[in-house]
C-alpha cells in the first residue's frame, strides 16, 4: 500500500467527494421530503456526516506540508476546491435547519397556519404573528451575517496560509542560495591556494634559471681567460 503523502491525499479526497455527494443528496432531496421528528433525525445524522467530512479534510491539510514542492501547489488548489464545497454544504444544512425552525414555529400552537382564521381582525393574534415574523427575519439576518463573518474568516486564513507556504518556499531559496554561496567561496579559497602555488613555482624556475645562466657566463669566461693567457 503507498503511504506517500500525495496517495493518502488522494484517498482522502476520493472519500471526501462521495461523503459530500451522499450530503448534498440528503439536503437537497430526502431531508426535504421528510416532516417532525424524522426530519430532526436526518439533519442530525448529516450534521454527524458533515463533521466527518471537516475531519477528512483536515487530514487533507496534514499531507499537504509533505509534499513535493512542485505539485504542492496543485493539492493546494484541490484543497481549497473541497473547503468551498464544504462551506457550501454547511451553509445548505442552515438554511435548511432554519427553515425547519421557522416551519415549527409558525404550525406551533398560536402560528396562524394553523389557527381557525388565519385573516381574523383579531390585534392580539396579529401582534403575535408579526413578532414572530420580525423573531425569524432576525433569526435569518443573525444567520446571514454569521455566514459571512465565518466565510471572511476562512478567506483570511487561506491568505494566512499562502503567506505562510511563500515565506517558506522563499527561505528554502535563500538557504539553497547561501549554501551556493558557502561552497564558491571554498571552491574560490582552494583556486587562490593554487594560484599561489603556482606562482611560487614560477618565481622558483626564474630563479634556477637565472642561476644557471650566470654558471654558464662564468664558465664561458673562464674558458676564454684560459685560452688567451695561457
Amino acid at each position: 500500500m503507498d503511504n506517500s503523502p500525495t496517495a493518502l491525499f488522494e484517498n482522502y479526497d476520493e472519500d471526501f467527494k462521495q461523503l459530500l455527494a451522499s450530503l448534498k443528496g440528503k439536503l437537497e432531496g430526502d431531508v426535504k421530503q421528510l416532516k417532525g421528528e424524522q426530519r430532526k433525525s436526518a439533519l442530525k445524522k448529516v450534521a454527524e456526516e458533515l463533521d466527518e467530512a471537516e475531519e477528512i479534510v483536515a487530514q487533507m491539510e496534514v499531507e499537504l506540508p509533505s509534499m513535493p514542492v512542485s505539485i504542492r501547489q496543485t493539492y493546494q488548489g484541490r484543497l481549497a476546491s473541497s473547503k468551498q464545497g464544504l462551506e457550501k454544504v454547511k451553509k445548505t444544512l442552515r438554511d435548511v435547519r432554519s427553515e425547519n425552525q421557522r416551519s415549527e414555529l409558525l404550525s406551533g400552537p398560536g402560528g396562524f397556519p394553523n389557527s381557525d382564521d388565519p385573516y381574523t381582525d383579531d390585534p392580539s393574534a396579529y401582534s403575535a404573528r408579526t413578532r414572530l415574523l420580525q423573531g425569524t427575519e432576525t433569526l435569518v439576518d443573525g444567520s446571514r451575517r454569521l455566514d459571512n463573518a465565518h466565510r471572511i474568516a476562512l478567506e483570511t486564513e487561506d491568505v494566512g496560509g499562502e503567506i505562510l507556504r511563500n515565506l517558506r518556499g522563499q527561505r528554502e531559496q535563500i538557504e539553497h542560495t547561501r549554501d551556493t554561496l558557502v561552497q564558491a567561496d571554498s571552491s574560490i579559497d582552494r583556486a587562490a591556494g593554487t594560484l599561489k602555488k603556482m606562482i611560487f613555482k614560477m618565481y622558483q624556475q626564474k630563479f634556477l634559471s637565472a642561476g644557471i645562466i650566470i654558471v654558464l657566463v662564468l664558465l664561458i669566461f673562464i674558458v676564454l681567460w684560459s685560452k688567451l693567457f695561457r
